[in-house]
């Protein structure tokens, strides 16, 4: 049973520096001609600010891509969002075509559906206040319960912070999944097709006990890592994520760029190690 699917993350509506909204505008412009698309995911970091208008505007926007194609939408908390908009706004996350709520809640704003046999289970790691994640052991316990029945498809576990970070950046090994074992031991040897996050505004893939993770590039910005060894460059260039599964070759994940005379261009210098605007000059 195969199915496909649209991942975005980090759309930070109203940010302050960036059209975010022309960003996500763009992206789904240019993926409308994908074929047999069967939900769209968005993990995390959703309105910059945290408000429920950012929210709002998301879900507008998200909401009307899905409806002309009659797919659901799925969304989780990244560490930009507040827990209060999020389910002022989404409810639990998991939306039909129509709009309407389909999710069955767990713990913080965790929640789980599923889209023709497939088990969508979306995540919560936000600690408020601070950039990395956690996932609590009351989520994980609730995890560790949907887990024990496989899906007629497998599942999908969608969350912000990926479990993962390259060993190349001091800053990401910093600020990703914190505990990310104790996410391992839950998910390994049960029918976990992939983890899919965001976080990273960058392409990423790695192995979490056997288990596929995908981090996908943001809507918002994108890493540049042709900067120098100590520097993140941050680009303007909107991205997602293709993720094919249930084939012979399952996972498959496809990075698409929307088509933008201005990607590429550098918005910002970022310490590698810090996560700190550089003071280097801006350079594309």
């Amino acid at each position: 049973m195969a199915h496909r699917l649209l991942h975005l993350s980090d759309t930070h509506l109203l940010h302050p520096a960036v059209d975010a909204a022309a960003a996500l505008d763009r992206i789904l412009f240019d993926v409308r001609h994908v074929p047999a698309i069967d939900a769209v995911v968005v993990s995390g970091d959703l309105a910059d600010d945290g408000s429920a208008e950012g929210c709002g505007i998301l879900l507008r926007k998200v909401g009307d891509f899905a409806r002309e194609r009659g797919i659901p939408h799925l969304y989780c908390t990244g560490n930009h969002d507040s827990r209060d908009a999020f389910r002022a706004v989404f409810g639990s996350g998991h939306r039909d075509f129509n709009g309407d709520d389909i999710g069955r809640t767990g713990p913080d704003c965790a929640a789980v559906s599923e889209v023709a046999g497939l088990r969508v289970i979306t995540l919560d790691s936000l600690v408020p206040g601070e950039v990395h994640g956690r996932v609590s052991d009351d989520q994980l316990e609730w995890l560790r319960a949907l887990l024990a029945e496989p899906a007629p498809a497998g599942s999908v576990v969608v969350l912000h912070h990926p479990p993962i970070a390259p060993q190349w950046s001091e800053w990401m090994q910093t600020i990703n999944l914190r505990d990310a074992d104790r996410l391992a031991e839950v998910i390994a040897g049960r029918d976990v097709q992939a983890v899919l996050c965001g976080h990273f505004h960058l392409q990423l893939s790695g192995v979490l006990r056997g288990v596929p993770v995908w981090a996908g590039p943001g809507v918002v910005s994108r890493l540049d890592l042709t900067a120098p060894p100590h520097l993140m460059r941050v680009v303007q260039g909107a991205g997602a994520t293709i993720v094919d599964l249930g084939g012979p070759s399952s996972p498959m994940f496809h990075a698409v760029h929307a088509r933008d005379p201005l990607a590429g261009t550098a918005i910002a210098l970022v310490d590698g190690r810090t996560g700190i605007p550089a003071t280097e000059q801006v350079t594309p």
